[in-house]
This record gives structure tokens, sequence and C-alpha cells, in this order.
């Protein structure tokens, strides 16, 4: 029995607000149905962020029912998980995915949290914030009682754990339950193979290049899935790389010879199919960086989608310090490092999660997971409290009461 395992599609994205790259995401998950048909696979695993958004456009929609239903043409079916892009952060919310369960897509969710595939045990939950992540574990460790039940199972996630995604994860690597037999996950865009429990954690990294910082991973593991054979003692994982519309080129220049840089540019990125994106670091300028974007424009903007050129001073190549990009702190993990003197991982948790959804201007589902914080963390004290008051005044007389919270109520505005 083998299968394939996909996460991160971001079927919708318009990276830089270019059609073109929305085309691009469209045109990769179109190629990876076809190779998923090709490979001959039993059924499909899909482990979140299958659409940019929560509310996805008429043709995102269309693209992901065009894959669907050659899948199903095809005997495949798939099963999936919504992501942190396909879901709204509110209470009773549905993903996009619930579309298109009457079509055969078999949806996991925290009603719904398990399928059996054959003799395959498939359990897994939708992303959870990691102000809720109390409530994750406590579900994933009844799904971890399911799975003791069964020979072969798959755990389907869409988190980032501290082993692999640095600062704004939502479970440490001890928080999986370790007798699943293959980890399914999804939501780091770079592609992670590694050994846990008694099998394999993988994220399949996206199919697309949905940031810049994935350029590297790019390079070393290209975009695309993983097929899955079940059949042996630990599965076994195949890489199945996907070739991307539409390259991204980085160079880092240097003013003194920009003319000699820019001709190899030219030489690179002739002869491409699609224009690429550029992304350029031009040091030691001395002149008007508004000049020297000009030039580099008049130069390559015919043969490019887009120039990200980043410009370097002399003054600035003067400073001796020097941060890399992958040490440097951005808001969240500031805010993290500042809550960290409150001693309360759940606050620091709540105040991400929360600086995530008012940043782009979500108040209303930012109060929805302030009363979901709240029902997980205190609802359940405050009823204990009123339980305990009401089985102390059943020991008083009924004439004691009154007074009893009239003396209370004095204290209190004292």
């Amino acid at each position: 029995m083998k299968f394939a395992h996909l996460a991160d599609t971001h079927l919708g994205y318009r990276q830089f607000g270019l059609i073109e790259r929305e085309k691009d995401f469209y045109e990769v998950f179109e190629k990876v149905i076809d190779k998923i048909i090709e490979e001959k696979v039993d059924f499909v695993i899909h482990s979140g962020d299958l659409f940019e958004t929560a509310r996805p456009s008429p043709i995102a929609l269309l693209t992901f029912q065009k894959g669907l239903l050659k899948l199903k043409g095809s005997g495949i079916p798939m099963y999936a998980i919504a992501g942190n892009h396909d879901i709204v952060i509110r209470n009773d919310s549905i993903p996009p995915q619930v579309i298109f369960k009457k079509l055969g897509l078999k949806v996991i969710s925290p009603i719904n949290t398990n399928y059996m595939h054959g003799d395959i045990f498939i359990a897994g939950l939708p992303f959870y914030p990691s102000s809720q992540v109390k409530n994750l574990k406590s579900k994933l460790a009844e799904l971890s009682k399911k799975a003791a039940n069964h020979e072969k199972s798959i755990l389907v996630l869409h988190q980032g754990i501290d082993k692999y995604f640095g600062y704004n994860y939502e479970l440490e690597i001890g928080d999986l339950p370790d007798n699943f037999n293959y980890y399914a996950l999804g939501h780091i865009h770079n592609y992670v193979n590694d050994n846990f429990g008694k099998g394999k954690l993988v994220y399949p990294g996206s199919g697309e290049i949905w940031n810049i910082k994935e350029l590297k991973d790019y390079h070393e593991n290209g975009k695309g899935f993983v097929i899955v054979d079940m059949d042996n003692e630990k599965p076994l994982v195949k890489r199945v790389k996907i070739d991307i519309p539409r390259e991204f080129i980085r160079r880092s220049l240097d003013y003194n010879d920009l003319e000699s840089g820019i001709s190899g540019i030219k030489e690179t990125i002739k002869d491409f199919d699609k224009k690429p994106i550029l992304d350029l670091d031009i040091h030691n300028i001395e002149s008007d960086t508004n000049r020297v974007y000009e030039m580099i424009n008049e130069e390559l903007g015919d043969l490019s989608l887009m120039i990200r050129p980043t410009f370097h001073t002399v003054d600035e190549e003067d400073i001796d310090i020097v941060m890399d990009e992958n040490d440097s702190l951005g808001p969240k993990e500031i805010l993290k490092e500042q809550l960290k003197t409150y001693d309360d991982e759940s606050i620091s948790n709540l105040a991400v999660d929360l600086y995530e959804l008012l940043s782009k201007d979500k108040v209303d589902e930012s109060l929805d997971l302030i009363n979901q914080y709240f029902d997980e963390y205190y609802r359940t004290e405050i009823e204990d409290e009123v339980i305990e008051i009401e089985e102390f005044e059943d020991e008083e007389t009924p004439l004691e009461k009154p007074k009893k919270v009239q003396d209370n109520s004095k204290e209190v505005l004292e």
C-alpha cells in the first residue's frame, strides 16, 4: 500500500500582487496531480494550506476541483486537513475543504478525526494556534490511544514543531505521540524527512516558492511531494520533485563591476521560457540608488517578471556588525522574548496569536480567540469555585445566606 503526501499548495496566492505568480501555483498543482496519478498510489494525504485564504477565489476552487475529479476518476481518494491559511480562527468556522466532501474529499476534522483505508488507520487534526495547545495535546493523546489498536497508522497535522520551526512553533517534539508509523506534517515549506517513534516524520514542503527564504532549500531539495510505501517495517519515503514554472534568481552584485554582473544575469536568463523573479543585492553604491535602479531596470526589466533590489551603500559596508537573516528577530519573536518574564507560556502564545490576527485587522476573530482561551483556561476553574460555594452554602441555614452574601459584598466594596 502506497500513498502520496503533499501540503502547502496555497492555491490562489498572488505573490507580489502578480497574476502570473498566481497562475504558477495553479500550474504546479496540476503537475502534482498528474504525477500522483502516474505513480499509481492508493490514496493521497494533503496536510493543510490547500488554499491561500479561507475564502478562496473561484479560480482557486475550480483548480482544486479539477484535480480532485482527476484523482477520483483514477480511483484515488484524498484525505485532507485544514491549515492555518485554510481556516478562520472562530468558533464553528468551516474550512473551504468541506465544499468538496460530496465530490469525495475525506475531510479530517475535530468532529471526524479518523478514517480507515484498508488496514491503515488515518487520524489527524486541523491547525491549532499556540494559544490552544492544551486542547491540541489532549486530542493528540486521544488519537494515540486509538492508534494503539492498529498495526499501521498515520497522523496528519499542520503544526510547527520546535525541532524544525524555530521560535513560532506550537508543539515541542516530545508532545507528539510516538506510536504512529508515519507523521504526515504540513506548515513548514522546506522539505523535512526524519525518523520519529517507530516510523517517519515528513514535511513534504510547499509546491511552489511561497517565500524568498525558501530558495536555499529549493536548490537543495527542490519542490514537490513524497510517495510513501507502507508495506515495510518502517515506511519508505521517496521524494518526487516537480519543476516550478518560473525561476527565482538571487545574485550579489558589486556597483563597481555592475555592468559585468548585469551581463552575467542576462546570459543566464535570456533563454528562459518564463520571465524569472530577480532578487538582487547591490553593494558599494556611492551614488543615488534611484539612478542605479533605473539602470538595472533598463537592462533587465524586459527579461524579468519582477526585480527586487536591495541596495547597500559604501557607508553601510563599513559597519562591522553583520546580522544574519536567520538570526534576526521579527516582531513575533521579540514579543515572545519580552513575555518570557511573565513565566506563562499560554499567555505568550495568546499574545502572538492575537498579534497575527490584529495585524491583519481580524478583530472579530481576535475576540473569538480570546473567548476560546477563556473557556479553555478559566471557565472550568470558575465553575469549580461556584460548585464549592454552593456546597458551602448548603451547609448554612436559609436565613443565614442573605446575610453572608451582603457581608461579602460590603467587604469587596471596601
